[in-house]
C-alpha cells in the first residue's frame, strides 16, 4: 500500500467514526422505534449495515447514557437460551428526540452534500462580483 493511500484509508476511518459518533444514538433511537430489544440485537442491526457497525464498548455505555436522560427505559426478561436479557424500549421522549432529529436530518444532509458534493464550474472573478 502506498502512504497515500494509508493516509486517505486513515482519513476515511476518521471520518467515518466522526459521523457516526454524530449519529449513533439517534439510530439506536430509531432501531427501538417498532419495540423494545436487546444490546446484542441492536449491534446486528447496527453490523448489517456498514458504516453503522460498532462495538459493544461503544453501545453499552450509550444504552446507559440514553437510560439515564429517559429517551430509553429498560425491562428485564428471561431469555430461553441463556440468562436473563435487558431489552430498551423508546420512551415517549425519545420519541420525541427522534422525531425531532428526523426532521433536523435532511436538511443538515443537504447542507453537507452542498459543501462537499460535486462542484460545477467556478464563477470568474467579475461573475463573483456581479452576485454581491
Amino acid at each position: 500500500m502506498e502512504p497515500a493511500e494509508a493516509g486517505n484509508r486513515a482519513n476515511t476511518s476518521k471520518a467515518a467514526s466522526q459521523l457516526r459518533k454524530g449519529v449513533l444514538e439517534y439510530c439506536v433511537l430509531a432501531l427501538l422505534r417498532d419495540g423494545p430489544r436487546y444490546a446484542v440485537e441492536l449491534l446486528r442491526e447496527l453490523d448489517a449495515v456498514g458504516p453503522m457497525a460498532t462495538s459493544q464498548g461503544t453501545v453499552y455505555p450509550l444504552l446507559s447514557r440514553l437510560r439515564r436522560d429517559e429517551l430509553v427505559s429498560t425491562d428485564w426478561q428471561e431469555s430461553s437460551s441463556g440468562p436473563p436479557r435487558r431489552y430498551y424500549a423508546l420512551t415517549p421522549t425519545g420519541r420525541a428526540a427522534l422525531e425531532e432529529f428526523a426532521g433536523i436530518w435532511p436538511h443538515f444532509r443537504d447542507a453537507v452534500d452542498h459543501f462537499v458534493g460535486p462542484r460545477g464550474p467556478s464563477p470568474s472573478p467579475t461573475e463573483h462580483e456581479e452576485q454581491r
